[in-house]
């Protein structure tokens, strides 16, 4: 039981990040974005989840992407 409710901290603590920077994204409260979410995810049987993993992948790469290089001259 101990590994469910640290699998369930883990999903909690990092997994509503996607649904943050969407919302700030767009101007709209967080709660609007994750309640849209699960409701996508009910009505259409599971496609919601899976565009919440593939915008979870794709703000992953994009941060890693344009990451803020050090200049040359800094060295």
């Amino acid at each position: 039981m101990n590994l469910f409710y640290t699998l369930l901290h883990y999903f909690q603590k990092r997994g509503y990040y996607v649904c943050q920077r969407i919302a700030d994204r767009l101007g709209i409260r967080a709660k609007i974005v994750r309640t849209s979410f699960i409701y996508l995810t009910f009505v259409t049987l599971g496609f919601g989840f899976a565009l919440y993993l593939f915008l979870a992948f794709w703000i992953r790469i994009k941060d890693i992407i344009y990451t803020k290089r050090s200049s040359v001259f800094d060295l």
